[in-house]
């Protein structure tokens, strides 16, 4: 007779062989409250939307080192100033890479923080995920060796829906 941790792990067990590990892996904790479209990625990275300041101190307590926020001053409830200042009261390094159009520049700069291990953990944001998406694409292709439809797919779950973020992801990582 099995007991209930036993066959706990059998299910497990089943189920990553049924359904991949990376299904398993994917497994979502719950966000900070207020934090829009949360995403935890992987050990070091979480994803999402709009983000209130009095959110960063969450993110800290779980164990992240930085924020990357794309948000532009002029968006509807960006706070930027209150979120720099909410993240060095919690501890946290801030980011600000600001951008409503992609460019070359801005992704190159993205890629230059995310690939610092002194940044991580590192929580990044938009207004909706959307340009996180587009940038976490060009991460996991550029530094990770991922395919295209591999990290299309993650990209799309974690928010990215703008078929000119799309086009410009994909410009870019094919340079």
């Amino acid at each position: 007779m099995l007991n209930f941790t036993n066959m706990a792990r059998r299910l497990l067990a089943v189920g990553i062989l049924v359904f991949g590990i990376q299904n398993v892996v994917d497994t979502q904790d719950e966000g900070p409250q207020g934090i829009r479209n949360y995403t935890r990625v992987d050990a070091t990275v979480a994803c999402g939307g709009a983000t209130p300041p009095e959110a960063l101190a969450d993110l800290k307590r779980l164990g992240f080192t930085s924020v990357i926020n794309f948000r532009t001053a002029q968006e509807e409830g960006a706070a930027i100033e209150a979120s720099q200042n909410a993240a060095s009261a919690a501890g946290l390094k801030y980011f600000h890479i600001p951008f409503r159009t992609p460019s070359a520049e801005i992704a190159t700069e993205f890629l230059s923080v995310i690939e610092q291990p002194s940044n991580q953990p590192v929580y990044i944001h938009c207004a909706s995920a959307n340009r996180v998406g587009a940038m976490w694409f060009i991460k996991r292709v550029k530094q990770d060796d991922w395919d295209d439809a591999r990290a299309m797919e993650e990209a799309e779950a974690i928010g990215l829906r703008s078929e000119a973020l799309k086009e410009f992801a994909r410009a870019y990582v094919s340079q």
